[in-house]
Formats: C-alpha cells, sequence, structure tokens
C-alpha cells in the first residue's frame, strides 16, 4: 500500500469497489439477456451494439478486481483472502461487507452462467448457418 493511502482509506476504496461492482453486474446481466433475446432473433447489428455496451463494463470490473487484489495484499499480505479482511473489519462493516461480497460473487456466477448460454446458443446457430451454407456430404444425398 502506497504511503499516500492510509488503512481507512484503502478499505473504503475496497468496499467501494464492491459496491460499484454489484452495479455493474445488474447492469451486464441486463445486457447479457438483451444478448441472448437478439441471438434468438438472429439480430446482427443488436449484438455488435451489445457487445460495444458489455465491454467497457467488464473491462472496468476486471480494473477493479485487480484493484481489490493489490489493496487486499497490501492490507494483510500476500496470502490475504476477502473472508480475512471482513474478520478484521468492526462496527458491523465486516458483516455488511461480506453480505455484499456474497451477492457480488452470485451475481458474477449468474452473469457467467447467461454468457455461457449466450456463447452455446451463438455457436451452435453459426454451426447451423456453417452447413447450410457450405453443406453437409449428406443433407441433400437421395436415399
Amino acid at each position: 500500500m502506497s504511503g499516500r493511502m492510509t488503512r481507512d482509506q484503502a478499505v473504503a476504496r475496497l468496499l467501494d469497489g464492491i459496491e460499484a461492482d454489484l452495479g455493474a453486474c445488474g447492469s451486464i446481466r441486463d445486457l447479457l439477456e438483451r444478448q441472448f433475446q437478439a441471438a434468438m432473433r438472429h439480430r446482427g447489428a443488436e449484438l455488435a451494439a451489445l457487445a460495444e455496451e458489455l465491454t467497457p463494463q467488464l473491462e472496468s470490473m476486471e480494473q477493479r478486481r485487480q484493484q481489490r487484489v493489490q489493496l487486499v495484499r497490501a492490507l494483510l499480505g500476500a496470502d490475504a483472502t476477502m473472508d480475512k479482511l471482513f474478520a478484521k473489519l468492526d462496527d458491523g462493516r465486516g458483516d455488511a461487507a461480506r453480505a455484499a461480497w456474497l451477492q457480488l460473487e452470485q451475481l458474477v456466477r449468474d452473469c457467467k452462467d447467461a454468457t455461457a448460454r449466450n456463447g452455446h446458443l451463438m455457436a451452435e446457430q453459426y454451426s447451423v448457418m456453417q452447413r447450410l451454407l457450405h453443406g453437409e456430404d449428406e443433407t441433400y444425398a437421395p436415399r
């Protein structure tokens, strides 16, 4: 941790990052649902626009994740975990932070599941289109 940031400031920044990620995950989850609907309806332009919306949000979340890792390690050492940090927080902040962290973990899992679902759908659609465009050996063979 740099000499410019106090322990309280580092903890505040870390907790603010968790809150920011909670908000971002809700937005990302909505975008992923819109992406799924656009893929189902074969709306390529909408898919491209959604990708442009998703990318900066995902990049921001990754930056906050990296900052969290740096901050928790600066506060508690290389083997630090979020649970160890929460255990050291007093006056109810630890419990509230732990609850927010658990909620964030669930939202991230939900987003990963939605991303996998969308990816599978689009891969399947691509596969179908490839077969239609390039044919299969047996597609039009007489029986």
